[in-house]
């Protein structure tokens, strides 16, 4: 297989902590890319030129990361998708809230280095706001201290804020989520991917 990746995106932290999950990731090749330039390798296999991009072993091209770690979780040992039932919703609304904050940093974090206008503060305003309101529900209701997609969905998702927004100290004013992060943060699936 063969993943278009950045090391420093928070989503391909997702797929890669899915693959060592799952056992697959000695059958990945890691391919660098600037989606930013589009280059025609990616736009042949995704069209809208992001990454992570999953080419699997017989071509199929998958993109976006909820696909290819449900995908490398189908053909993987893994098990992080639950079977149907009140497990496999709590997980994926978790996995929801862990993209949503990865959406609004990320896009938080591209504006910072543009020049300041009016428009632009405000949208920085409302990502920064929509982040500090999933952490403060994420403080309220605790992610399990299992593994599944949410649970590692959010560990990455935190772990992106620590990295681009090291100076904003989430933890002071949720202390629970800290302690969870903290123990996750040692997993090996969590170690061996964090963004340097």
């Amino acid at each position: 297989m063969k993943l278009f990746h950045s090391p420093a995106s928070p989503y391909v932290r997702k797929v890669m902590a899915t693959a060592i999950v799952c056992g697959l990731e000695k059958r990945i090749t890691l391919v660098p890319t600037n989606p930013h330039a589009s280059p025609p390798e990616l736009l042949a296999a995704n069209p809208l030129s992001r990454i992570p991009c999953l080419v699997t072993e017989d071509g199929l091209a998958l993109y976006d990361s909820p696909v290819i770690c449900e995908y490398l979780d189908s053909v993987g040992a893994g098990s992080l998708f639950p079977p149907a039932g009140p497990a496999r919703w709590r997980a994926l609304k978790q996995q929801a809230i862990g993209d949503g904050i990865m959406d609004a940093a990320v896009g938080r974090r591209g504006e910072q280095g543009r020049p300041a206008e009016e428009a632009r503060s405000a949208l920085m305003e409302r990502q920064a706001l929509a982040v500090s309101r999933s952490l403060d529900q994420l403080e309220a209701e605790p992610p399990a201290n299992h593994v599944d997609i949410g649970t590692l969905t959010i560990a990455c998702a935190l772990g992106y804020l620590d990295f681009r927004f090291a100076g904003e100290d989430w933890r002071g004013s949720h202390p629970k989520l800290a302690v969870w992060f903290a123990r996750m943060s040692e997993r090996t699936e969590l170690a061996q991917t964090t963004p340097r």
